[in-house]
């Protein structure tokens, strides 16, 4: 995995991160699984950017009717103000700084991992009603469904040949069995974003080393990938405005997903941000650059 040094205060931002999201897999939730169609995308508030990668799960599970965020500073500069008692919320980000390196005169970039806090508003007092968006939500998800599917770059071709659902790395397409063979379309539309979202990794997309092979261990890069294809299937659902009640959330899924994070404290952070990229290789999207203070949200 890339390397990202921790934050300057010195605490285990990975570490963190990675206890919070165990620690909903303890109580029976899966994050990735928890839709923010009905609340929207969390967002901060006063940017409109939406945050990204792991920051997305954690926010999102907190359950608020509205995913609007802003630090306690934007809070105070809209006229209003952070209730007293209230608990803030951790978003963390990639900050590049320049470094000379020893006995040179060559300078490179380190990533730091930072952190920060924000609180929803629903934690505030005195913010402006007209300040705060009404949430948008789809009224036609399976047809949102069909438009991510068809209008996908570089989409692989989608097969109908027998042996269950996946994706051929090595000759590049997609197998799916019939509509028919699935309860629902949720079960279908799911099915399809899981696959897809492995197709991103090959070398003509987005070159994932997990999805190439090119991980030195092959466990830990076909666990990494899965979670990728996981956590980019759910964000799509979402944002098609699907409400994944009907998915399996089996004691056995989530032990062994509560596992691996536990070997891994970087592993939910770094898949959150493959996946990130994935979701946008497949919407076409792509977040603004963040130059003037040269930070990124975690993607």
């Amino acid at each position: 995995m890339k390397q990202v040094n921790q934050t300057s205060k010195g605490r285990d931002v990975y570490a963190i991160v990675t206890n919070r999201i165990i620690a909903l897999l303890e109580q029976g939730v899966i994050p990735w699984r928890k839709t923010w169609t009905e609340s929207g995308l969390p967002q901060n508030l006063i940017t409109g950017k939406a945050y990204r990668g792991i920051n997305l799960w954690l926010l999102s599970s907190l359950n608020y009717r509205q995913n609007f965020f802003l630090t306690f500073r934007q809070a105070k500069e809209l006229g209003g103000t952070v209730r007293n008692g209230e608990k803030g919320h951790l978003v963390v980000f990639t900050k590049w700084v320049e470094e000379e390196k020893p006995g040179t005169n060559e300078k490179s970039k380190k990533a730091f991992l930072r952190s920060y806090i924000v609180f929803n508003v629903a934690q505030c007092d005195g913010i402006p009603e007209g300040k705060i968006p009404e949430v948008i939500v789809p009224n036609d998800p399976m047809g949102e469904c069909r438009d991510i599917v068809a209008r996908m770059p570089q989409c692989p071709p989608i097969h109908n040949e027998t042996g269950g659902p996946f994706y051929n790395p090595l000759e590049d397409y997609i197998n799916m069995p019939l509509w028919s063979d699935f309860e629902n379309g949720e079960e279908f539309y799911i099915t399809m974003f899981h696959e897809m979202i492995h197709s991103t990794g090959h070398e003509s997309r987005l070159s994932r080393k997990e999805s190439e092979g090119k991980n030195p261990t092959a466990i830990e890069a076909y666990s990494i990938e899965e979670l990728i294809a996981e956590l980019g299937a759910c964000y799509l659902m979402s944002y098609a405005g699907i409400q994944q009640r009907n998915l399996s959330n089996s004691a056995a899924y989530i032990q062994g997903w509560l596992s691996k994070l536990k070997d891994d404290k970087r592993m939910i952070v770094y898949a959150s941000a493959h996946a990130q990229r994935a979701v946008e290789f497949i919407l076409n999207s792509a977040p603004e650059p963040v130059v003037k203070e040269e930070r990124e949200e975690l993607v």
